[in-house]
């Protein structure tokens, strides 16, 4: 009962759904849009529907039953109306007493489908459509049999690499994510456990984390890696290379950290009497990145690793392109699987976790380092990820700190006071667009504690709230910025405007912006004019980038209406002081 309440209340995602009983049981079935979502489950990394949980509920009716029958008929339908989908039905009591169908869908071998020949894959807590060309990349994606498990050189279990064999397994027992009925198992045992080896033969995996360098190379895709420096004119200085195949991808990352000196260096800052020293790479990070490129590349695809140290910037290239589903632009939240077997072992060997925090990690460490977030772009046959260098905000570290020793912030409001610290505050829209959430309605979970202790605030309402770190925390650590224009109060960005435009007629809005404050947002500058001009407090002349403004005609007297009496009235939020909701996804 305690397992199934804590699924209950976990929030709907990559692996948990939930449904109306009306779906499977009574006069409204709809047992094809069921069918629909088990195969976008099934295309992913499994899952389960919870049938029986009405909208915006977490619990199932109190007292609802549930007709042990359905069981059957659901098991039926789907086998009917899918391909390739393997689901187990159960019925389970919830702590309120109300029954539901707990739905587990398995991940498929190979693709499933819709049995009239659609796709469907779930993306964070939704299930899309794939269409043309990406059905190919989902069933290359997704083989009948995956690479890791094939025999395809035929290499006796025999022919390992002693040492690596001897090391694999020493580190397997010495970690505390690896169950004591397994480390008790010999080391041919442990290579049965992780498919390392099938019968007398060695899988793709095996050879390529425990087979003599002369058969790793023979597999034809191991992982080469190619570091390049550049100078600040782009001119490569220096080079290192791994690849003669000596190494698994275990050791690279090691052995690439110490090997390339730009890790070992670091900047000075100075702290009152003393100078704090900030790598000029988390180290974290770098391994963090080697090990996705190494991980999630796809082993069916030649295709070097480059790694390409700027004076300012790392970059890692990697061959291949982003797991189905997960997009430069929902990388942050969405994660899958590309390796299964080889994730396993580095998530045992406590090299990486298996839950898709890696970016998280990124983004956190360098943006309390005051540094900005990695950038992901995706080519057509490879993936790009930068992170910067150099430290652009070296007053966030300070500031960061002192916030969480004294309220102990979680890792999302860390990454969260990073945005804001190294900024004069954003707009609802511009920190969900950051955070690669869908709408700023999203940001409650990120903000309210951050706003409850007052290290945030806000001004606005609605599309217009803008967040910022509070002065008196900046004043505390001795941050005191200087003061700027930035959160002005439209009224008072208005006067400005009139003022200037009285002084300086057939001004252009790049002209009065650049004189009032260049710190405003050019879109800010833009609907204070708009409401100038619809109020006729100044005149338009032109259209585009030739319009031009001038005070009000003077044969036409001055408008004797406030201005706020000229605009509509928005709303008052039900909430004062609370996140937008889902009307303001509009960028203000």
């Amino acid at each position: 009962m305690a397992e199934l309440t804590a699924v209950i209340d976990t929030e709907e995602g990559q692996r948990l759904d939930r449904k109306s009983l009306r779906v499977v049981q009574g006069g409204s079935t709809d047992f094809e849009e069921l069918a629909k979502d088990c195969v976008c489950f099934a295309n992913a990394s499994g899952g389960q529907l919870l049938i029986g949980i009405e909208d915006d509920d977490l619990q199932p009716p109190t007292g609802q039953r549930v007709d042990s029958r359905v069981l059957d008929r659901i098991r039926k339908r789907i086998g009917e109306l899918t391909v390739n989908v393997t689901v187990i039905p159960e019925i389970q009591t919830a702590a309120n007493g109300g029954q539901l169908i707990v739905l587990t869908i398995q991940r498929a071998i190979g693709v499933a489908s819709t049995c009239d020949g659609r796709f469907y894959l779930r993306i964070g807590d939704d299930c899309k459509p794939i269409l043309g060309d990406e059905v190919l990349r989902l069933a290359n994606d997704r083989p009948s049999f995956p690479w890791e498990t094939l025999t395809t050189l035929q290499i006796s279990r025999a022919a390992v690499d002693p040492e690596k064999l001897e090391s694999l397994c020493t580190q397997l027992r010495a970690s505390d994510r690896v169950k004591p009925t397994v480390k008790e198992q010999s080391d041919q045992e442990l290579l049965d456990h992780y498919n390392l080896a099938s019968g007398d033969l060695l899988t793709n995996l095996g050879v390529l984390l425990l087979g003599q360098r002369f058969d790793r190379a023979r597999l034809g895709t191991a992982p080469v890696i190619q570091a390049i420096c550049y100078d600040d004119q782009g001119v490569k200085v220096n080079k290192f290379c791994w690849d003669d195949h000596a190494l698994s991808p275990i050791e690279l990352p090691d052995a690439i950290w110490e090997e390339i000196p730009d890790f070992r260096e670091s900047y000075e800052f100075p702290e009152g009497m003393f100078r704090t020293q900030v790598p000029a790479y988390e180290e974290a990070v770098v391994r963090e990145l080697l090990v996705n490129a190494l991980v999630h590349r796809p082993y069916t695809q030649r295709g070097d690793i480059y790694l390409n140290l700027h004076p300012d910037r790392l970059e890692v290239v990697n061959v291949g392109r982003l797991p189905m589903g997960v997009t430069p632009s929902n990388i942050l939240h969405t994660f899958r699987r590309r390796n299964d077997g080889l994730t396993r072992i580095f998530h045992d060997l406590k090299l990486m976790e298996r839950e898709g925090t890696g970016f998280d990690l990124m983004y956190e460490k360098l943006l309390v380092s005051g540094r900005s977030a990695p950038r992901v772009r995706e080519d057509i046959d490879s993936v790009h990820v930068e992170i910067p260098r150099r430290v652009l905000h070296p007053d966030v570290i300070r500031l960061i700190a002192a916030a969480d020793q004294q309220h102990q912030l979680k890792q999302r409001e860390r990454i969260v006071l990073g945005y804001l610290a190294s900024t004069e505050g954003m707009l609802a829209t511009e920190l969900a667009s950051a955070l690669e959430l869908t709408e700023p309605a999203a940001l409650r979970p990120w903000l309210d504690r951050l706003l409850d202790l007052q290290i945030i605030g806000q001004t606005g309402r609605t599309r217009a709230t803008r967040y910022f770190v509070t002065p008196s925390l900046l004043r505390s650590v001795g941050l005191d910025r200087q003061t700027t224009l930035k959160r002005i109060a439209p009224h008072r960005l208005r006067a400005l405007v009139e003022e200037d435009i009285s002084r300086y007629p057939g001004a252009s809005a790049p002209e009065i912006r650049s004189r009032i404050a260049p710190e405003i947002p050019a879109s800010t500058l833009r609907d204070a004019l708009q409401v100038l001009v619809t109020s006729q407090r100044i005149r338009p002349e032109g259209e585009r980038r030739w319009r031009r403004y001038f005070p009000p005609d003077p044969s036409l007297g001055t408008p004797d209406e406030p201005i706020e009496d000229a605009l509509p009235c928005p709303k008052p939020s039900p909430e004062q002081g609370s996140p937008p909701g889902r009307h303001s996804q509009s960028r203000h």
